[in-house]
């Protein structure tokens, strides 16, 4: 958790970040890097708008979300559709339209091999834990048993190089603990992190934390997470690699040098449960 001061230096520098916010609640972070809140998760735009270049939709939002995820799409890119779909994990929140976006779009998507039973429906989550520090998430079903993509045949596995299809430039990183295939995103070029819920930017313990996006590094939901052991190791990879920039899937997105002294701190001391 960051102390006071450092939590302050954040929201600085998200102040900064946030006067990106386009019409329609689109964050653009970079040239070819932007995300959109959907009610309490993000989702991430990766490709130039103004290169007329394929681009990659990063998670797919909360179930119910699709027509203000297909307004921010055609906004960026004139109306043109993704190449693909990368999951960081199959969590509902993650995965709500992916379906329809499918069919919309007819493209592949792309996640970890540990988390394709729970694309394709053939097993489940765990329900929240509600004795797992309280919070919005804890009390919601997420729809677990949701059946984002069944067997229509788009699933695809990560290429094992550590590669991104249609992502140039970026490698995934399994990050594991949360879920078991959980895939944090990251560009060394720029120092460019896109954390899942590796890494998140504000916290899942209370019901405001959740709907304000109040800032805070935090680890992963606590009543959504499988392995805290793993999850601690993925803290401290990440933190490892000394980012410049952070998207988590929850929260506003952070830089700079007190976000890594923060990040570290993090790293250092977490204990999970």
């Amino acid at each position: 958790m960051a102390s006071v001061t450092d939590r302050i230096a954040l929201e600085r520098h998200a102040r900064a970040d946030h006067l990106g916010l386009r019409e329609d609640g689109t964050r653009h972070l970079l040239s070819d890097l932007a995300y959109k809140r959907l009610f309490v998760a993000n989702v991430a735009f990766y490709g130039n708008p103004d290169a007329y270049e394929s681009w990659v939709l990063i998670d797919s939002g909360v179930p119910g979300t699709q027509a203000n995820l297909e307004e921010a799409a055609a906004r960026r890119f004139g109306g043109r559709g993704p190449a693909a779909i990368v999951l960081t994990h199959a969590h509902p929140d993650h995965v709500g339209c992916l379906s329809g976006l499918c069919d919309l779009w007819d493209i592949p998507v792309y996640a970890h091999p540990l988390e394709h039973p729970y694309v394709n429906g053939e097993a489940f989550y765990p329900s929240p834990d509600p004795g797992a520090g309280g919070g919005l998430l804890s009390r919601a079903t997420l729809a677990r048993e949701l059946k984002p993509l069944k067997a229509n045949g788009r699933l695809r596995a990560l290429p094992a190089d550590g590669s991104l299809p249609f992502m140039p430039g970026w490698r995934w990183l399994h990050t594991p603990g949360h879920s078991a295939g959980h895939i944090s995103l990251w560009r060394e070029s720029d120092r460019t992190l896109l954390a899942g819920d590796a890494l998140l930017t504000t916290s899942q313990q209370s019901a405001y934390g959740v709907t304000c996006s109040q800032l805070e590094l935090c680890g992963p939901p606590r009543a959504l997470t499988q392995d805290w052991t793993r999850a601690a190791e993925s803290l401290r990879i990440l933190a490892a690699l000394q980012p410049e920039l952070v998207l988590s899937s929850h929260g506003q997105a952070v830089r700079g040098a007190t976000m890594r002294r923060a990040l570290e701190r993090l790293a250092a001391t977490f204990k999970g449960e």
